[in-house]
């Protein structure tokens, strides 16, 4: 650790890499700050409470402030205060009575503690934003550390798990590990929790191949909140985008996090990360001055305009949005992203509202100077880039209209299955496009069916259990009267609002449990499942359970047999859907045969056992379909070239309340379909049923059928679904009840 009285020496220090920076000797201090008068570097003892010694910045080179000390080392504490002209009207906020946090800080330790010295204006002044505070905010604040960077990555290697491979599972670091009884307590709610044996277990045998993190940079419980005695769980306020949310360390943040990324990869897990580069946690001009507001205001945020600079542009609805249109801000974000990938190895992003990063002046365009830089880097350009391809301004909805190279997340997807299975009229056309990995957004551009995220529940709505047991949402634990939160959330309670001890009710709400998780593990795209959904997980009715640090949000494992049950039916579709290439499809259904194949890929078919015609897709009565499936006529080719065979399937749904006796095609073969999945009946699979007969569709019901042979080598069809369904113990072959 640095000695406080040996801080004798200055060098002028480079201008890059921006941050502070331990190169073995000492420490290079680089910040940029395009209309700052002068800045300072604040140095603090080891313990954070005192400020020992302010260094004026000696060198500024292209608008950023630089220096070095040869004496410093890593551990040092320390802060920033910027000289300026305080003049908001014009979009210049500086105070120097305000100590700052550095924008590439690898770490930020200490809470914050709001005060209204955090401000730079005086609150309550009857001029409000436009008056100055002169009360030094240094005791409030947090501090930023000096990292020595080192860490033995030993042979770690990017998983680099195929896009029409992967599944996705959207976890929170804490709520995940919090009430976990087989992780030692002190780690539970941490990076160290996440990285230990239980939970590494529970993901392999689940069979997920990517975790998406809800957001670890470094964020900020906001105000508004701290003053009812909420905190702000999800972490969409961030602050630091080089530093791990210190809050979820145990020891060191960072060392832990990347340990937590190296276990995983060596478990075959991909790391994604939820990022907020849209907006930080200091909103508005009513806002705090913690860090892009005081080091240059008008270069971080966009503002209203060049008569009155004084507003902030707020496409987020959190009060600000970042300047993507400045270049220096633009680099932050693209070094920050970079950070991420170099030095703690994780393998892409989920971006927050990113319609927001590609608004040039305005209007959302996808040549922008956003998607161009990301495109060309030979880094960023290889791993996984998911968009939330919304904001909440004008303009800002564009699922479907993202430049190649990109995923999305398909609410379009959530919402039309969720409306199917709740029973609603007319959507038989719009389930078909869902099913096959929706080419009515993503074929006409060239991407892929793996271009489409599909969910049916996310963090912010109802988990999977609530939407079957819910009609409205219930969220007065977030003291803002129920206001807060969607009220379209196309839920059904199956009878009866919330908890009930009706055997009826609780069969219909796990059966369409069953109903949902099949249909988004059986449909092409990449299927993101909500952490705990595969474990009936509530939130009591709370779809905006931001606020919600507590037993609320977090995971229960003291699980019922029913969820135990349900965990087990979710790890055999996972495991059914990695077995078979006809469900996890690179290129899109053409819907005719294929390279003289005798056979289409898809057959749509009513429950007569024949196709579709056109008035049937246009009868909005119809809530039943059949989707066959041919394994035959694939056009997937292996690394090599080679084509991929596999098992024709038939896909039946049934969103009535009544049974449907649905044809089973017939073929020259003349052959036996056995039953695979049936969500009316789990745990009684294998029915053997032969071409041309009927199968008994129970109302509000799915089934998968697989073919396996013709009907006089049973023996030898029974023997090839065991082997295409993975399972190595025979178990009793039945005749189906139709």
């Amino acid at each position: 650790m640095i000695d406080r009285n040996r801080i004798s020496t200055v060098w002028l220090g480079k201008p890059y890499p921006l941050g502070a920076t331990w190169d073995g000797k000492g420490v290079n201090f680089a910040l940029f700050s395009e209309h700052a008068e002068k800045v300072e570097l604040c140095l603090f003892e080891p313990k954070g409470r005192r400020e020992f010694q302010r260094i004026p910045m000696p060198e500024q080179t292209g608008h950023i402030w630089h220096c070095y000390l040869p004496e410093a080392r890593p551990g040092l504490l320390y802060g920033y205060r910027v000289y300026g002209k305080y003049a908001p009207l014009e979009g210049a906020r500086f105070n120097h009575y305000k100590l700052l946090l550095d924008p590439y800080a690898k770490t930020i330790v200490g809470p914050l503690h709001w005060s209204d010295t955090l401000f730079g204006y005086r609150i309550g002044h009857k001029k409000e934003d436009l008056s100055f505070d002169r009360r030094d905010s240094a005791s409030h604040m947090p501090r930023c550390r000096v990292i020595d960077p080192a860490f033995s990555w030993g042979y770690d290697q990017p998983p680099q798990i195929p896009w029409q491979d992967t599944i996705i599972y959207e976890l929170h670091v804490k709520g995940f590990t919090k009430l976990h009884p087989l992780i030692p307590s002190a780690l539970r709610g941490t990076y160290a929790g996440l990285a230990s044996e239980p939970v590494i277990n529970h993901l392999r045998k689940l069979g997920v191949t990517a975790v998406e993190l809800m957001p670890v940079h470094a964020f900020i419980d906001e105000r508004h909140l701290v003053d009812k005695g909420l905190r702000n769980y999800w972490g969409y306020s961030s602050i630091g985008y080089f530093a791990p949310e210190s809050r979820y360390g145990y020891v060191d943040p960072i060392n832990e996090f990347k340990n937590l990324v190296k276990t995983l990869h060596r478990n075959d897990i991909e790391v994604i990360l939820d990022v907020v580069y849209n907006h930080t946690v200091e909103g508005n001009q009513f806002g705090p001055t913690l860090a892009f507001r005081g080091i240059d205001n008008a270069a971080y945020y966009r503002l209203t305009g060049d008569n009155c600079a004084r507003y902030y542009m707020d496409y987020t609805g959190c009060g600000n949005t970042l300047n993507m249109g400045h270049p220096r801000v633009l680099q932050m974000i693209m070094d920050s992203l970079r950070y991420w990938v170099t030095e703690m190895h994780v393998d892409g992003f989920r971006f927050d509202l990113a319609s927001t990063l590609a608004r040039e002046t305005n209007e959302v365009d996808r040549r922008s100077a956003f998607f161009d830089i990301i495109h060309q880097d030979p880094i960023l350009s290889q791993v996984k880039l998911i968009a939330e391809p919304w904001d909440l301004a004008e303009g800002g909805y564009q699922v479907g209209n993202f430049p190649v190279g990109w995923a999305e997340w398909n609410d379009k997807y959530r919402d039309g299955v969720r409306a199917y299975w709740k029973g609603e009229e007319g959507l038989i056309d719009n389930l078909a496009y869902r099913l096959t990995g929706s080419s009515d957004l993503y074929g006409h551009s060239g991407r892929k069916p793996y271009s489409s995220i599909n969910f049916l529940a996310a963090h912010d709505g109802f988990t999977l259990h609530d939407l079957v047991s819910y009609d409205g949402k219930h969220n007065e634990a977030n003291l803002d009267d129920n206001h807060d939160g969607t009220d379209n959330n196309k839920s059904w309670n199956c009878g009866v609002e919330g908890p009930t001890h009706d055997p009826g009710v609780r069969s219909l709400r796990a059966k369409q449990k069953r109903n949902l998780l099949s249909t988004l593990l059986l449909s092409q795209g990449v299927p993101m499942l909500l952490a705990g959904d595969e474990m009936g997980r509530t939130q009591q009715g709370n779809n905006n359970a931001y606020c919600q640090d507590n037993p609320l949000s977090w995971i229960d494992w003291d699980l019922r047999p029913e969820d135990r049950e349900l965990s087990d039916f979710v790890r055999k579709l996972i495991h059914l859907r990695k077995q078979h290439p006809v469900f996890r499809r690179r290129n899109f259904f053409q819907g005719r045969p294929i390279s003289g194949a005798d056979d289409k890929d898809i057959l749509w078919l009513n429950p007569n056992g024949q196709e579709m015609n056109g008035n049937e897709w246009n009868q909005t009565y119809v809530r039943c379909l059949g989707v066959y499936l041919s394994g035959k006529a694939i056009t997937e080719r292996d690394e090599h070239g080679q084509p991929i065979p596999d098992n024709d399937f038939l896909l039946l749904l049934n969103s009535y309340d009544g049974e449907i006796p649905f044809r089973l095609p017939e073929d020259e073969t003349d052959a036996c379909w056995y039953t695979a999945v049936n969500t009316a009946q789990p745990d009684t699979l294998d029915w053997e049923c032969l071409a041309g007969e009927n199968f008994v569709l129970q109302g509000r019901s799915l089934a998968l059928l697989i073919k396996t042979g013709a009907k006089d080598d049973p023996a030898a069809s029974h023997s090839l679904l065991l082997g295409a369904l993975g399972i190595r113990t025979p178990f009793p072959r039945h005749r189906s009840p139709g």
